[in-house]
């Protein structure tokens, strides 16, 4: 049996005069007289073996087997479009300068780089992992082109909204707490240096519940934090979002307080991007929104 390929310009006539309620507009859209656009759906009927479209009134409506292309229709010029973008990023080069909250430095981190550079090999990247106030700081004066970080309600002009994450508190992994709920003892704290917003989160919410609390080891970075916990020397404060393994989530059994969500956000330093910066911001957002969180 002789097998028929489907004319992929007629087969974007037909979606977009579908789309568009009319032959007429669809060829005004594509650059195309309306004798060509007529002439390329007699050819795709040709290649179908079958009518797809019939009168009705004015206008034509799809037959049954119309309507059955233009799905397959509708995929096959997305797949034909996706090639076609995933060829040209080959090429796409310069300098990508990335910045991370500490939250995503070494489980994002990883995964982002690799899947970029297997991607665009030619590409260089320039990754910063830091707080959040930081990457603000350097996305404004222009030292970085993209931030995964935290939204705290600063107007930024340029923002794309990942969701909203649960703060939660944490604890070591291997071990319960050692202040027995209702005790009365003081929530020994793990925390960063100020300004710290998750800081103030916790202690805002310990003193609302009335219960004690004091800060037993502060830290300037998250790995610090980490470390800290995982010995037991406290409790912290994050979303579930890149915990290790020496912590694990707390819950209600343990007598604190229920916390608030916090914005995840993109946050670019202009609103044209180039090519390498807006195909790793979209990386960095599929593989946020991949992430498991408890």
């Amino acid at each position: 049996m002789r097998r028929t390929n489907f004319d992929m310009d007629a087969l974007r006539s037909f979606c977009e005069g579908v789309d568009l309620g009319s032959f007429a507009r669809a060829a005004d859209k594509l650059g195309r007289s309306t004798s060509a656009v007529s002439m390329q759906m007699k050819k795709l009927e040709e290649q179908a073996g079958v009518a797809l479209l019939r009168r009705s009134g004015r206008g034509q409506e799809l037959t049954p087997p119309g309507e059955l292309l233009l799905g397959y229709a509708r995929r096959i010029l997305a797949l034909n479009d996706e090639a076609r973008a995933a060829v040209a990023e080959t090429q796409i080069e310069g300098v990508v300068r990335l910045g991370l909250q500490e939250d995503f430095g070494e489980r994002l981190l990883s995964t982002v780089l690799g899947r970029f550079m297997r991607s665009h090999p030619d590409l260089q990247i320039e990754a910063v992992i830091a707080r959040n106030g930081a990457l603000i700081s350097q996305l404004q004066g222009g030292k970085i082109d993209l931030a995964l970080a935290w939204h705290l309600g600063t107007a930024l002009p340029f923002v794309d909204m990942l969701g909203d994450y649960p703060m939660r508190w944490i604890g070591p992994a291997e071990r319960g707490l050692d202040r027995p709920r209702n005790s009365g003892e003081p929530v020994r704290l793990v925390v960063l240096e100020s300004p710290c917003v998750m800081r103030k989160i916790a202690t805002d919410a310990l003193d609302r519940a009335g219960i004690p609390w004091r800060v037993v080891y502060t830290s300037p970075s998250l790995a610090g934090v980490w470390a800290a916990v995982a010995a037991g020397l406290g409790v912290t404060v994050r979303t579930p979002l890149g915990l290790p393994n020496e912590v694990r989530l707390l819950d209600a059994r343990d007598g604190l307080p229920t916390l608030p969500a916090i914005q995840l956000a993109l946050v670019k330093g202009t609103a044209t991007p180039t090519p390498a910066c807006d195909r790793m911001g979209a990386l960095i957002v599929e593989t946020v929104m991949g992430l498991n969180t408890p």
